[in-house]
């Protein structure tokens, strides 16, 4: 059995190896007979190219915003929601691939989550096509600051990489340029930005020359105030990140957290010859390599007495590998801010590297980095919640029924009145304010008990406590596959996965589709998964966890548990099932002592009103609520489980009567 399977398998290799000549050799055939190359790089002039676009861009006099249907299919996008409201979300640029052309967008939409509509923007003076850019927050300087991207031929045979710098303003949709003085970052693609106070935050990406690749892993501080780009020369002997690109980068109070990334660093492998001495040669390969280490950059503002213009002080801290990290590492996994914490979805773990190429698994999973307590909880949708019967009180019952009649007797005296019939006032709306707000009823959307197909590079954002999931890309053999599709989930209740839009991918070109068409008939059974663009069906995940954890890693895990448990939070804690609304009205007062002890504690008297500090309180038990959301949630699944679906306070029920009432 052993010999025919190897002889099964060799006989398999050279099938596939004779098809590929055979490939190569029509592909040559057909180049010499067109006198061609196959790459454009020296057909196209990127320059001219781009020129060309912003003249036709100067063509619109102003900025118009129109309706429009959900953008077209693309990847390396970016995707965030508005700072100016709490309604809106913006997309820009991208590139698609169909097989054989790339095609790259300079559109901004705006999707507006009440009345859940696309609109299209167009500006005179807008960002050329790019993909691969970074935008964020503008923090305390509000709007959207976009930095760099990439820009290629459409056969991807030349590159072209952006360093211009773009502020948008989010209310009047208006793009403007920032001209600075001085040095600023070189062009790049696959960076990122984030803010801090009145700060932007520029770090890594990669230059393609399509030769060869350059990861970058220089620090810039773009001063919004004083309209200024600060490059901090760290000492030598400081340590900080290794370059990469593709890696998260979330805001913090004190900084900014970076965690994982991507890169292709210089490796030595064997070249299969041995020189006369038997020992084997060994060449210089670039080796992919998923980062999974954690930095924390602290930066601090300089003094009052400082010149305005004086760079802020930095200093890059490696902490230690995150608790519960994903596992296997997966590259191409898309992060979003979200209250203290980065919501991840997705990525792609290269599993095999063969003659015949990668194979790649992708994952669907949904994870929350919590950047204070340095670990990953695994989100899950929960199954839909049977509402518990509620115990009425027979007094209330009562009321409520006497206040029924009393209405329905008063609609009835008012129909003898006006000699009208009792029955046509009974279907009137007694409240001529609901006329006014009466909306037209939405389209019901599908609403899926599981996660979106698994895919990587997907564009996240979060709005309210809701996260966003536009589009994504999923590989299968030789064939990309771009979704067209968007989805939204409540963070706060994790009861499904809502889709907003979803259309048919795509037909992926083949190139030389027809004169291959015959010769592939003969080895169409090892083809036959690929005809098509149906996806395949998705395979089990991997465990968020795995047990496979090194002995150093465990001990890591388990100190850091050791000292959460140590540090005793005497601060209120939420209950399972209680809302955020609930948990503020039931601790306020406990949150508004706490705020007050600090400042005493302090020597600090504050200087706040009774409304103030109020809403300071609410920061602090919406903060509070959040950091222990997974903790909460699992609890309420263990309680589920056991057939508990509500606790209540004894006490609190007791406060009716005025007494607590013994269970009997």
């Amino acid at each position: 059995m052993a010999k025919d399977k190897k002889a099964k398998t060799a006989e398999k290799k050279a099938r596939v190896a004779a098809k590929q000549n055979k490939k190569a050799a029509q592909k040559d055939k057909k180049s010499k007979a067109k006198g061609t190359d196959d790459s454009d790089a020296e057909d196209v002039d990127l320059e001219s190219v781009l020129a060309d676009y912003a003249k036709k861009q100067e063509q619109f006099l102003k900025v118009t915003e129109s309706s429009c249907e959900p953008p077209s299919p693309r990847s390396s996008a970016t995707f965030i929601g508005s700072p100016s409201n709490t309604r809106e979300l913006f997309l820009f640029g991208g590139e698609y691939y169909n097989g054989a052309l790339a095609t790259f967008y300079n559109d901004l939409f705006i999707y507006n989550t009440d009345r859940e509509d696309w609109r299209k923007v167009t500006s005179p003076n807008s960002p050329l096509p790019r993909s691969g850019h970074a935008w964020c927050r503008g923090g305390n300087a509000g709007g959207i600051y976009l930095f760099g991207g990439e820009f290629s031929s459409p056969k991807q045979g030349t590159f072209y990489h952006y360093n211009d710098f773009w502020r948008l303003q989010p209310s009047t949709r208006e793009w403007t340029r920032i001209e600075v003085k001085g040095k600023s970052p070189p062009a790049r693609s696959g960076h990122r930005l984030v803010y801090y106070k009145n700060y932007i935050i520029l770090f890594g990406g990669f230059q393609d020359t399509s030769s060869q690749t350059k990861y970058l892993q220089d620090l810039w501080i773009y001063d919004c105030q004083n309209f200024l780009w600060h490059n901090p020369v760290l000492p030598p002997a400081k340590q900080k990140p290794d370059p990469r690109s593709s890696f998260s980068f979330l805001p913090h109070e004190s900084g900014a957290v970076l965690y994982g990334g991507y890169s292709r660093v210089k490796a030595n492998a064997a070249a299969g010859k041995q020189t006369k001495g038997g020992s084997q040669t060994s060449k210089s390969v670039m080796k992919p390599t998923i980062h999974q280490d954690t930095w924390f950059l602290r930066i601090t503002q300089p003094s009052a007495e400082m010149p305005s213009a004086t760079a802020p002080s930095v200093r890059w801290e490696r902490r230690k590998k995150p608790a519960n990290a994903p596992n296997p590492p997966r590259a191409g996994v898309t992060q979003a801010y979200h209250k203290g914490r980065g919501i991840s979805f997705g990525g792609v773990h290269d599993v095999e590297e063969s003659e015949q190429g990668i194979e790649s698994e992708f994952f669907d999973q949904l994870f929350a980095f919590n950047l204070e307590r340095n670990r990953f909880f695994p989100l899950t949708l929960r199954r839909p919640r049977i509402a518990p019967k509620k115990q009425i009180d027979d007094r209330m019952t009562r009321r409520d029924r006497a206040k029924a009649d009393e209405a329905e007797l008063l609609r009835n005296l008012s129909a003898l009145e006006t000699k009208g019939s009792i029955a046509e006032h009974q279907g009137e709306n007694p409240d001529p304010m609901m006329e006014d707000e009466e909306k037209p009823v939405k389209p019901v959307k599908p609403i899926l008990e599981r996660m979106p197909h698994p895919r990587f590079n997907a564009q996240l954002a979060v709005q309210g406590d809701v996260l966003y999931i536009f589009g994504g890309t999923y590989e299968h053999g030789d064939r990309e596959y771009t979704f067209d599709e968007m989805y939204e989930i409540d963070l706060g209740k994790l009861n499904g996965v809502r889709e907003i839009f979803r259309r048919e991918l795509d037909d992926w070109v083949e190139e030389e589709a027809e004169d291959e068409s015959e010769s592939d008939e003969e080895y169409s059974e090892d083809d036959d998964m690929d005809d098509g663009v149906g996806l395949p069906a998705a395979t089990a995940q991997a465990t968020p966890a795995d047990c496979s954890m090194s002995t150093e890693e465990q001990n890591d895990v388990l100190e850091d548990e050791q000292a959460e448990a140590a540090v005793v939070d005497e601060r209120p804690h939420p209950r399972p099932f209680e809302s955020l609304r609930d948990f503020f009205s039931r601790t306020s007062t406990a949150w508004q002592e706490f705020l007050l002890e600090k400042a005493d504690s302090s020597s600090s008297a504050s200087n706040q009103t009774g409304k103030e500090i109020r809403k300071t309180a609410f920061e602090f038990a919406e903060t509070k609520w959040w950091d222990c959301r997974e903790e909460i949630i699992a609890e309420e699944e263990r309680q589920e489980e056991a057939g508990i679906g509500e606790v209540v306070s004894l006490a609190e029920r007791g406060t009716e009567t005025g007494t607590v009432e013994r269970r009997r």
